[in-house]
């Protein structure tokens, strides 16, 4: 039986193949991405428009989904904000940003739609191998990589404080994954895996990882970085 699916960040590399995978299995997908228009085109999405940095846009396009379906059955929040800079160069609007569309954006969204979430929901939040404490870590990606750890620890804490009621909560730290975002944050870097590959493995998981797990960091990597 399809499920009712909001993927976040759905415009490029892992987002995009997301919604490509999940809805030729045919689940409901709505796509969440400030540009639209690539997943506009796929039949069993609803392709909306919106900024995780407006509070009114994640208002609008809550009620626009919960308009159409009444209960939400996997939330996959994969959208990312990444800035390379030395940390000196960092300025106020960098770390801003980072923490506005890797932590604060994901925890609106989910606060707003946990009404249509029950036990048997399941959040899954995309981080990265450079938020988890004791990994590799790398120059420039400061604002990066403790927005990362931050989303980590919310996830955490939400499997707690929702273990009795649902959803589960868990989060995903990836590792190298050939898209426009690595590319940004490493140049020449040639990944070993690809974003449909990456896809794949959270399509998965997403569907039925809280089967198993709940307040979970898994690290997704092959490689560092």
């Amino acid at each position: 039986m399809g499920k009712n699916v909001i993927i976040t960040g759905t415009s490029r590399g892992i987002g995009f193949e997301l919604v490509k995978q999940f809805t030729a299995e045919g689940h409901r997908v709505f796509a969440l991405s400030r540009n639209d228009k690539p997943t506009a085109e796929l039949m069993g999405c609803s392709s909306i428009s919106c900024d995780l940095t407006l509070e009114d846009q994640i208002q609008d396009a809550v009620k626009r989904i919960l308009s159409e379906v009444d209960q939400i059955d996997v939330l996959i929040n994969n959208s990312g904000y990444l800035v390379n800079k030395p940390f000196t160069e960092l300025s106020m609007q960098d770390w801003l940003q980072s923490y506005s569309v890797n932590v604060f954006g994901v925890a609106l969204l989910t606060k707003t739609l946990l009404p249509a979430m029950g036990k048997d929901s399941h959040v899954v939040n995309v981080s990265s191998m450079g938020g988890v404490m004791g990994s590799a870590k790398f120059p420039g990606l400061t604002a990066y990589s403790s927005s990362k750890g931050a989303l980590i620890t919310m996830t955490e804490v939400l499997a707690e404080e929702y273990k009795e009621s649902g959803p589960s909560f868990n989060v995903l730290a990836l590792g190298a994954v050939q898209t426009e975002m690595l590319a940004a944050a490493f140049p020449g870097y040639q990944a070993p895996i690809t974003a449909a590959q990456m896809a794949n493995y959270i399509k998965d998981f997403a569907l039925s990882g809280h089967q198993l797990y709940n307040g979970k960091v898994l690290p997704v990597s092959s490689s560092t970085p």
